[in-house]
């Protein structure tokens, strides 16, 4: 938005509104430098000059299209390159085309402007050196500095319906939408998302759901379809996928949370926690004993979920038992996840509690 302002500034002045080029370049659309070498060409409307040579290698449609930017003097017309989701530019094999972008660049005699836009900070860091040493390192950094009360009010804004056909049915949504946003219920809601990034994309995420949900037989936004929204946006996603598990899966769980307890953080293998579970299974008739082998696929399925991993990727001639693992779990999760884990026996719920079995 800042970019399309001051070009439209600068557009206004009668020496600049027919002596700028501008080339706009996404990476979400030019995955590749041959897509964004052929996109330039057609945006310089080089296509007739170039003739079939467009449709030649990459380093011949190179070789040319850097001749003719460089065959410019301070009398040519200034081209100025706009590469939105720069990062993506960056992840580009060998970063050719940049390299050669931010080299002609840098002649005084060839007027050529480089921007890229992009929502990642360390963007320098995915340069490679000779492509960051010809980078002029000018970063303008865009941070939202709005109030609560503005964020209050672009949501309003965002669920208001404007030049909507029906006049009367768009006063009466916007009514309610008002009367919404305005409880006290969602402004909680608007304050902690507000909290967590003043983001304005953040407050979209928030708003999709609530849109989403609307149908017939649910014909206006509530104060609830907001506290769901956050909710789901807030969800721990390992918390959800704990929710999913067999008895048999929480019950090793909560075996490595009592082997962690123990052992003061120090990893553990299949067999420390195979002992640990016989020997809780064995003392209570509510817990079934299963085989081994049962248990040591339930073993691997948390692997793959990545609710535990291995110590070391080396340690992988050693017999799966006993690969050393560490839990990704935090003790709240286990015990949150338990309260609400239809029909879980109580048994397991106390061992799980207690702080050694």
């Amino acid at each position: 938005m800042l970019l399309k302002s001051v070009l439209e500034e600068v557009k206004k002045s009668d020496s600049a509104q027919n002596n700028i080029l501008v080339v706009h370049l996404n990476g979400l659309l030019q995955t590749d430098d041959r897509l964004a070498l052929h996109e330039i060409t057609r945006q310089l409307h080089l296509e007739n000059t170039v003739g079939d040579m467009v449709f030649g290698s990459f380093a011949e449609n190179l070789q040319f299209l850097l001749e003719a930017l460089r065959s410019g003097d301070e009398t040519s017309k200034p081209v100025i390159f706009i590469l939105e989701e720069f990062d993506l530019f960056a992840q580009h094999r060998g970063q050719a085309l940049l390299y050669n972008l931010f080299d002609v660049s840098q002649s005084a005699q060839t007027p050529i402007c480089v921007v890229g836009i992009t929502c990642r900070l360390d963007v320098t860091e995915l340069l490679e050196k000779r492509v960051r040493s010809r980078f002029s390192h000018r970063q303008l950094h865009l941070f939202n500095n709005i109030s609560f009360m503005d964020y209050v009010a672009l949501c309003i804004s965002y669920l208001s319906l404007r030049d909507f056909p029906d006049q009367d049915f768009a006063s009466r949504w916007n009514k309610n939408i008002k009367e919404v946003v305005e409880s006290a219920t969602v402004r909680d809601v608007l304050n902690r998302q507000f909290t967590l990034s003043k983001d304005v994309r953040g407050l979209l995420m928030l708003l999709t759901p609530v849109i989403c949900d609307l149908s017939l037989a649910h014909p206006s936004i509530t104060a609830s379809d907001f506290v769901e929204s956050f909710k789901s946006l807030s969800t721990d996603s390992k918390s959800s996928m704990l929710h999913g598990l067999s008895i048999l899966e929480l019950c090793l769980i909560i075996a490595m949370k009592h082997l962690t307890d123990i052992y003061q953080e120090e990893p553990f293998n299949f067999e420390m926690v195979y002992s640990e579970y016989l020997k809780f299974a064995q003392q209570h008739a509510s817990v079934q004993v299963f085989d081994k082998a049962v248990v040591l696929k339930a073993f691997e399925h948390l692997v793959a979920l990545e609710l535990i991993r291995p110590m070391d990727s080396r340690t992988i001639r050693i017999q799966k038992e006993y690969r050393l693992m560490t839990l990704l779990l935090h003790p709240a999760q286990i015990l949150d996840t338990l309260q609400k884990y239809p029909n879980c026996p109580t048994d397991i719920k106390h061992w799980a509690a207690s702080s050694f079995t």
